[in-house]
């Protein structure tokens, strides 16, 4: 499986899990991604970093960090 940051820009797809430990897996989760949900990538900056995607009605900035830890499918 690959995780959200190999995702091109235009892409949707559904979180399959989210990895990651204590405090920054619980922050992933409280910004509404959670396992099953749909994400549409919206655009990638030009060095990959940040990623701006669409979760759940609204429009979200992640770090490359943040989504090398959301496995999607």
């Amino acid at each position: 499986m690959s995780t959200l940051k190999d995702i091109k820009c235009g892409q949707t797809v559904n979180v399959a899990k989210v990895d990651g430990v204590g405090a920054v897996r619980r922050r992933i989760m409280d910004m509404g991604i959670t396992r099953g949900c749909e994400i549409f990538v919206r655009k990638v900056a030009p060095l990959g970093d940040p990623i701006e995607i669409t979760v759940r009605g609204y429009e979200l900035s992640l770090r490359k960090s943040d989504a090398e830890m959301i496995v999607v499918k």
